[in-house]
């Protein structure tokens, strides 16, 4: 029997290869959604201007969770735009959860000493494109944040002293691919995606089947909060350390251990090839 699937994804090594960024190895289960109408929500510690140019490639028109959660935004023109909770934020509508960027960025620079910090507001683009491997006007979109600070440890790492110090000021520190990021407590993937079925179960009059991917500590909260979680291996090819009822593991890190797994869970649920 069909079942109405609704598909959250993070992006850097998941949807998109460590390496590269590329989306190859995803390719045929992306256009077996398309044919399925089946919506795909990108999940990501990425900006709301990454995003869009990133959806526009991907051919995708479905609103999408930015910044870890921080907020969510609808693509200009979308059918959801004005309903109750969305507001003007930037070129799009959305609904904000995080900590104003400013507000953080105040934060984050009385502590940068202390902990040896360097955070995006402190690069220069070509920082930037050198420590992540966008290419400039990618590395541009990522430095436009609205409700998160990534940031690296120049030396020894110490995370949880760092998130308990910025707990009075009701922030976080979270870790994801390649960052560390400072952001508001009780923001993460997993509210955000919890917020966005219900926008869809609104729209449908309908439970849909909920299916997550996410292969970093920053994805366990949108894991947690979907009827199929699917972690998927770093490219070193061990997985992080999570344990949940249903975890589904991929066999392969990036693009190609997508495509495998979303192949999969569609041919469980759905009858269309």
């Amino acid at each position: 029997m069909d079942a109405p699937l609704l598909i959250f994804s993070d992006l850097d090594g998941t949807l998109l290869d460590h390496q590269g960024y590329s989306y190859a190895g995803a390719e045929q289960a992306l256009a077996r959604l398309r044919r399925l109408h089946c919506p795909l929500i990108l999940t990501s510690s990425k900006t709301c201007a990454e995003i869009l140019g990133l959806q526009r490639r991907l051919g995708l028109h479905e609103p999408f969770i930015v910044e870890n959660g921080g907020g969510i935004f609808l693509p200009p023109g979308h059918p959801l735009e004005g309903r109750a909770g969305f507001a003007p934020l930037g070129e799009c509508q959305g609904i904000r959860f995080g900590t104003p960027y400013a507000t953080l960025r105040a934060v984050f620079e009385g502590l940068r000493g202390a902990y040896g910090l360097r955070g995006f507001g402190d690069m220069t683009t070509a920082e930037i494109m050198e420590r992540t491997g966008l290419p400039r006007e990618e590395a541009v979109a990522a430095a436009r944040r609205d409700f998160s600070e990534p940031f690296v440890f120049l030396g020894e790492p110490r995370p949880a002293e760092l998130a308990a110090q910025v707990a009075a000021q009701g922030l976080t520190v979270t870790r994801g691919g390649r960052f560390f990021h400072l952001m508001s407590a009780g923001q993460d993937k997993g509210r955000a995606v919890v917020a966005t079925t219900r926008l869809f179960q609104a729209g449908r009059g309908s439970e849909w089947v909920t299916v997550g991917l996410g292969d970093a500590e920053n994805d366990f909260p949108m894991l947690a909060a979907v009827t199929l979680p699917v972690l998927l291996p770093r490219p070193d090819g061990g997985y992080a350390d999570l344990d949940l009822p249903g975890l589904r593991k991929a066999a392969w890190p990036g693009s190609r251990g997508w495509g495998a797994a979303v192949m999969g869970i569609l041919d469980e649920y759905t009858s269309l090839a």
